[in-house]
This record gives structure tokens, sequence and C-alpha cells, in this order.
């Protein structure tokens, strides 16, 4: 008896016949491209996360509430202004929340006003009319007044704002 070899039948036109291959070869491919999009995700997470400066933590809150010292009386200067004569009178408050750096302004007071009147009275009239001119001139001013505090031994950084709380020019 001779055994039965099996013979596979002819294959129909335009069928193809299955790949096993092909199914692996797809699920390697998927597999490759979620490692990798994975690993780029997780090398950009850390150059991130590591390129920040320490100096972006935020800083603490000031402690206590605001006390304010007004430099009574307004300051009243004058300047030349083409020809003619202008006056400026300002109204300036200080802003700590330090009760020993306002006691060391109080203290100050008359070098304060001093360098205050040195200062506004330099002005050209041009200058302090518009917003950005009261706003370089306020910022002149906190530094002024922090040189004081500095030269009294004090701490200037604790001198936060200088307002203005009349502006009048004529």
């Amino acid at each position: 008896m001779v055994a039965e070899v099996p013979v596979l039948a002819p294959a129909e036109e335009g069928a193809t016949p299955a790949k096993p291959k092909s199914r692996r070869m797809l699920l390697f491919i998927i597999i490759a491209a979620l490692a990798l999009l994975a690993a780029g995700g997780g090398a950009a997470w850390w150059l991130h996360g590591s390129a920040r400066p320490a100096a972006t933590a935020p800083k603490p809150a000031p402690v206590g509430p605001a006390l304010y010292l007004a430099l009574d009386p307004p300051f009243v200067v004058n300047f030349d202004s083409e020809q003619a004569v202008r006056f400026l009178q300002i109204a300036v408050q200080l802003m700590s929340r330090d009760p020993a750096t306002i006691e060391l302004l109080k203290a100050n007071d008359p070098v304060i006003r001093n360098n205050l009147l040195l200062l506004f009275g330099n002005q050209k009239y041009a200058v302090p009319a518009t917003r950005a001119g009261k706003e370089a001139l306020r910022g002149e001013a906190l530094a002024g007044v922090r040189d004081v505090i500095s030269a009294a031994g004090g701490h200037p950084e604790r001198l936060e704002a200088v307002y203005f709380t009349s502006f009048v020019m004529q």
C-alpha cells in the first residue's frame, strides 16, 4: 500500500495566500514606533525639566501689611521750560512692610527730602509730562531713597515702592 501524499489544490486566481510573517512584521513596526515615541517624550521631559533655572521658584509672599510713610509737605520745585518758569508739585509716599525701615526713613527725612528736591528740580518739562516720564521719575526716586537707606546702614531692598499720590504741573 502506498501512502497518500497530500496534494495542494491549485490556488484560485486573485487570491493571495496568508502570510503570517507580514503580521509579525507589522506588530514589530508598531511596537518599535511606540518605543521610539516613548523614548523621545521621556528625553524631551527630562531636558525640559533640567533646563529650568533655579530662580523660577516663586518668591515668598511679603510678610506683614504694607506700611506707608507720607513725606509731608508735598514737594514744590520750579524748572525752566522754553522761556517760561514752570512749577511741579508732587506728594510722595514710601511703602515698606518692615517697621524698622519706616523708622529709618523717618530718622533720615531731611536727607531724603533734599535728594528728592534735587531730583525733581532737575527735570525738563517734557519728561514728567508723559506717563513714561512719570514712571521713570518714580524709579529714580525709589533708587535715590534706597541709596539713603543703604548709607544709613539699613536694608534698601525692604523699601518696596515710592508712590506719587499727587502730581501737579503748572
